[in-house]
């Protein structure tokens, strides 16, 4: 494949994706598969190539992306923040749009850790009173 023309990174719990921008006509390559292949449903769509809808460049980036960790909810805004940052790369013209929209933003909200003593970050073990 072409040399990139970006390369940018996305985080969000434990997903992280790893995006490339190629000059093209709008193709999602993600681990190999096509977009609608990875994530079957049209929300996660729509939210993986927001920031591409808020900026107005659909079809003019080829986006390959590499995923690993986490679930698909976590890999898709994973991916959404690395595409947003890419594009910020490309273009800094395009950071205001994006911030206001709020895709700049790492989501910085992970799973709490267990504590000992505990059967999870929080739970208590059941009282038993006799």
């Amino acid at each position: 494949m072409t040399k990139p023309l970006v390369q940018a990174t996305g985080r969000r719990k434990e997903s992280v994706a790893r995006v490339r921008l190629h000059d093209g006509s709008g193709q999602v390559t993600l681990n190999g598969k096509a977009l609608e292949e990875f994530f079957p449903t049209m929300a996660m769509r729509l939210r993986v190539l927001e920031p591409l809808t808020v900026t107005q460049t659909q079809g003019r980036y080829d986006i390959d992306a590499t995923l690993d960790g986490g679930g698909t909810t976590g890999q898709a805004d994973a991916l959404r923040l690395g595409i947003a940052r890419a594009l910020v790369e490309l273009d800094p013209e395009l950071r205001p749009t994006l911030r206001k929209a709020g895709m700049l933003t790492r989501d910085a909200r992970v799973v709490e850790s267990k504590k000992y003593g505990l059967k999870k970050a929080r739970r208590a073990p059941q009282y038993t009173k006799r």
